[in-house]
């Protein structure tokens, strides 16, 4: 692509040295972090704070244990779950105690730097944090003057996202968006609430630890390490409890199962369909459930009916027999049995009536607050902090496709992209971005595209911990103190209880990293909008809080959880109880009649993929425990245990090709894009012949990410073709397909 407007300019090693450490594998690295002691630190000796992980999104919460080194300096040393977390019941991952290595990072973010020069010779000079506000502030003015306050666009994620939407606001913008939302959990969000008319949230309300029956439907327990739910489906499996995996491929989850149905990718409705069509049928359905609870049952019962598992069989390759004795096995267990909505969910672009499908199988199986299926989840509440009034918007994000995508409750990120690029014509024109916490052209598709997006942004500010790829296009970059440096919300997380968790620095920010509530407060000082920050630091804020419900900062410094009672006694509904659930009709929605009157289907319908081209495999992605995304494939901990990704291919297609087990090989999708870096090559009868499998987040291009940097190859570059799921606005990402390239080709994306 052609430079218009800036160069992409790899962070260089600016600012103070920082603290070297050994890069031991974590199981061993006690003594690595203190090389120098003689012994492990004594516990009794160590001091510790209360903190909940931002690792990944389960944000679950522990201690954070410090310890004097033999010349007196105190470092951060390990860190433990919280017994009275009902998200970690005391137990941390992989990637929560390995937290650690993203404060000991030295190639951490280090201090402000701000672009200068033409295109062409542009690079980066240090300036101070006064500057760069400044800089900031003078330009979100001349934003605002020019194009309006709205053409300001916010992308965010995680807690410290939370800062930047307030700053934003009292800016006057709402124009901010999560990939989070549009790029994983938006479909079945808004299909559970069309359904049940409750979103699931997070952590998702299952009762795995009573379930007799959980099926997993591209739902990747273990791999996802999604922490309370992995814990109880431990304890499920111990209490006799059948997993039933549905996946092309031979994951964990399906190493633990009593079945595995190996779908031919794309066809998941089907399979859905034809279960619904057994239980239906054979009246294996919770009759006096569905009698009371749901509307539309005849309509759904004459649609499926002539869904057979004969029919299915021939779209999902998955025996009659086995898709009726899967069916049957959930009907045993009824209504103690999950039939597991995922996480990511944005798949082929047909995404929502998918989710639809799997919401409404679990309602005719009568799980829906029953023991052993969804429980009704409370979250605790804390008063806001007192700030003057937003002022009022002219336009929104809705107001860049309007009506495009009804289904969506918050920023669509796609719909941003659009509104930045230059082919976008509307008015509803965005001019600039402020980046937190997310790695654009690694989390969005067609990164192409987002590119494009960037060159034509008058002002990019990018907020990070590290020199990840969105920086090199920053006009000003903003080296954020990592969340064992700061205070920030309060964590109100749902559950079967409703608790409160309290995050605080554990050490003071490394480098000249600062908190991202700091940072806003500083800015809004500059830009008049000080009113919104009334404070001098935030744990005055979390003071006022907990003590407007009985509580104080301090007690909670010293608990670190607190677990509150609940409102109202309705874990669970009682035996065949009637209950008004929050739908047009007041029923769990079997048929829709919102959907049907937005021009959507009102009930699940089986549409056909396009199917790999000859000599090219579908393009699975996934997890592993140790590793969050890009996001963690530099941390020096975590990167011991799992370096690099690795291409999975069926032994028969590894035949046809005459690949070995270790070969490096390329990848070029159907969309003639090639992969900047190779993969190795892992041969595996866990992965369909049709289709290739290969960890997310990987294949780093910033040559200053010293550990993440060309380790395997990045699925996003390979995520070309992009299927929108209409209702929500969400990206589908699994129809691109890749063939191979065993030697190294000539014209290759250029790496950074």
């Amino acid at each position: 692509m052609k430079t218009t407007r800036r160069d992409f300019i790899k962070i260089t090693s600016m600012g103070a040295g920082g603290l070297a450490i050994a890069t031991t594998p974590v199981l061993n690295w006690l003594p690595g972090f203190l090389k120098e002691d003689a012994e492990i630190p004594d516990d009794s000796k160590a001091k510790k704070y209360p903190n909940y992980c931002e690792v990944c999104f389960w944000n679950c919460a522990g201690w954070v244990y410090t310890h004097k080194d033999k010349n007196g300096k105190e470092k951060i040393w390990k860190i433990i779950g919280n017994e009275k977390d009902q998200n970690s019941n005391g137990r941390f991952c992989p990637r929560g105690t390995g937290g650690i290595g993203m404060y000991y990072d030295n190639d951490r973010l280090k201090t402000p730097l701000k672009r200068v020069g033409k295109p062409g010779k542009q690079k980066f000079v240090e300036i101070s944090w006064d500057e760069a506000f400044d800089i900031i502030a003078e330009k979100m003015k001349q934003i605002k003057t020019k194009y309006g306050s709205e053409s300001f666009a916010l992308f965010k994620h995680g807690t410290s996202g939370k800062h930047f939407a307030t700053l934003f606001k009292a800016y006057g913008s709402t124009n901010m968006a999560a990939p989070a939302y549009s790029q994983c959990k938006a479909p079945r969000e808004e299909a559970f609430k069309v359904t049940f008319g409750h979103p699931l949230h997070s952590p998702e309300p299952l009762d795995i630890r009573d379930t007799k029956c959980l099926v997993l439907i591209g739902s990747h327990l273990g791999e996802n390490m999604h922490n309370g739910q992995v814990q109880e489906m431990s304890h499920a499996i111990e209490n006799g409890a059948t997993i039933i995996t549905v996946d092309p491929r031979f994951s964990t989850a399906a190493s633990k199962s009593k079945f595995w149905l190996p779908v031919k990718p794309a066809t998941d409705i089907a399979l859905l369909l034809a279960w619904i069509h057994i239980i239906i049928k054979e009246e294996i359905y919770d009759k006096k459930y569905v009698e009371k609870n749901t509307y539309g049952f005849d309509q759904l019962a004459n649609h499926v009916k002539n869904f057979t598992p004969e029919w299915a069989y021939g779209i999902t390759s998955i025996k009659p027999a086995l898709i009726r004795k899967t069916a049957r096995e959930m009907a045993a267990a009824s209504p103690s049995v999950i039939i597991h909505p995922g996480r990511h969910a944005s798949w082929y672009g047909d995404d929502t009536q998918r989710v639809r499908a799997i919401a409404i199988l679990n309602a005719l199986l009568g799980s829906w607050g029953r023991r052993g299926g969804f429980f009704f989840p409370e979250k605790a509440k804390l008063p806001k902090y007192p700030t003057p009034a937003f002022p009022k918007v002219k336009w929104s994000w809705k107001d860049i496709k309007p009506g495009e995508h009804p289904l969506a409750k918050t920023g669509v990120t796609n719909l941003l992209i659009d509104a930045s690029h230059p082919d976008y014509k509307g008015d509803t024109k965005i001019k600039a971005w402020f980046v937190v916490g997310t790695n654009l052209p690694v989390t969005l598709p067609d990164s192409e595209r987002t590119l494009e997006a960037i060159q034509e942004q008058e002002f990019i500010v990018v907020v990070d911990t590290m020199p990840s790829e969105i920086t090199g296009y920053a006009d000003i970059v903003l080296p954020e103190a990592t969340y064992l440096e700061r205070y920030d919300d309060i964590r109100l997380a749902q559950h079967r209880e409703p608790s409160i968790a309290l995050r605080m620095p554990a050490a003071e920010p490394r480098f000249n990293s600062k908190p991202g509530w700091w940072m806003c407060k500083k800015i809004a000082e500059k830009t008049g909008l000080g009113d919104y920050f009334k404070y001098e630091d935030y744990s005055e804020v979390l003071d006022w809080q907990l003590k407007k419900i009985g509580l104080s900062l301090d007690e909670l410094k010293q608990k670190g959880v607190i677990k509150l009672n609940r409102k109202y006694n309705d874990l669970y509904l009682g035996d065949y109880e009637e209950h008004e659930f929050n739908t047009p009709s007041g029923k769990i929605e079997l048929f829709s009649n919102e959907l049907a009157a937005l021009g959507f289907d009102p009930m699940p319908v089986y549409k056909k993929h396009p199917e790999p081209p000859e000599g090219f495999y579908r393009l699975i992605y996934g997890r592993a425990p140790m590793h969050t995304f890009s996001r963690t494939t530099n941390n020096p901990n975590l990167t011991d245990l799992m370096k690099g990704n690795n291409l999975w291919v069926n032994p028969k297609t590894a035949k046809e090709w005459g690949l070995k087990n270790g070969q490096k090989i390329w990848l070029q999708n159907h969309q003639g894009h090639i992969s900047s870096f190779s993969i190795p090559v892992r041969i595996t009868e866990r992965i369909r012949e049709d289709s290739v499998y290969m960890v997310h987040g990987f294949g780093r291009k910033d040559k200053r990410l010293t550990r993440g940097y060309a380790a395997g190859i990045s699925d996003t570059e390979m995520i070309t073709d992009v299927k929108i799921d209409k209702p929500t606005g969400s990206t589908g990402m699994r129809s691109n397909f890749v063939t191979f390239l065993t030697e190294k080709p000539e014209k290759q994306e250029k790496s950074v």
